[in-house]
């Protein structure tokens, strides 16, 4: 475990979107985490994290919510964890500015020093999937599949909000990722690789050009067919809305990781 958790607790934030319309990533990784004994510790009143990552050297006000969750994080000792691959790349990235960039410093705990808070970018930050691999193991992963997904053909989607910026996520190799791959041999599937599974959906650009995402989603649906998987999986709840919206005639299902461990852990009816 990480030393900022003196137990298998982890500070967590769902965001809004796990919520409502994803709330299956949700209620399914609460049920895995108690299966592979650790806990997510809902934050008190978070805010949404802004589901985009404001590049903007002034834009202060748009990174608060991120860093009063992970002050609350630090003051707890723990550190935050999160499954929405847009929540945890805002947050990633606003933490990174806490580390590393001066005017983001200065302005941010001036504004936060009238509630007495000052941050400095303490905390660590992790995705689910980080916490299976670094923190409980894929050994121990394994161990505890009770229903191994055996037969099944999974393709990984990464998408681009797990990955980049590389230097700032490190969350795996960008250009040729495993984790979601090792993953898949955890829960006794077959991972199939495809060359489409880290590129963006282009699920960003669905209001200035829609044909964007329309013709993204069915290149990786059809670049993951004709290499032999079965459907995708993927942890981020706007890649997998496109993906299934846009597909074209293509038949495809997209499923949230989650759901797919608990099945293996034998938790799913729990969830």
């Amino acid at each position: 475990m990480s030393d900022q958790t003196n137990t298998l607790t982890y500070s967590y934030f769902p965001g809004c979107t796990l919520k409502n319309k994803a709330k299956e990533l949700d209620n399914y990784g609460r049920k895995c985490a108690e299966a592979l004994g650790f806990k997510l510790e809902e934050i008190e009143d978070w805010q949404c994290c802004g589901g985009v990552y404001p590049t903007g050297k002034n834009e202060i006000a748009s990174k608060l919510p991120s860093v009063r969750a992970l002050a609350d994080s630090r003051d707890k000792n723990q550190a935050l964890v999160t499954l929405c691959s847009a929540c945890y790349n805002v947050i990633k990235q606003v933490n990174n500015d806490l580390q590393n960039d001066e005017n983001t410093i200065l302005k941010v705990n001036n504004y936060l020093a009238q509630d007495g808070i000052e941050y400095h970018g303490e905390t660590k930050v992790l995705h689910f999937l980080e916490v299976l691999r670094d923190e409980i193991g894929w050994d121990k992963v394994k161990a505890a599949v009770k229903n191994p997904l055996k037969g099944k053909k999974i393709g990984a989607y990464y998408g681009c909000l797990l990955l980049r910026p590389g230097k700032v996520m490190e969350f795996d190799d960008p250009e040729n990722p495993q984790i979601l791959e090792d993953f898949i041999k955890a829960i006794g599937a077959t991972p199939v690789i495809y060359a489409e599974r880290n590129e963006c959906c282009g699920a960003y650009a669905s209001f200035e050009d829609p044909s964007i995402p329309q013709n993204r989603a069915k290149k990786i649906i059809t670049n993951a067919q004709d290499m032999g998987a079965d459907f995708l999986v993927t942890s981020c709840p706007l890649c997998r809305y496109n993906l299934i919206k846009n597909q074209g005639d293509t038949n495809m299902d997209v499923i949230y990781f989650t759901e797919l461990l608990a099945e293996a852990l034998g938790v799913k009816e729990e969830a």
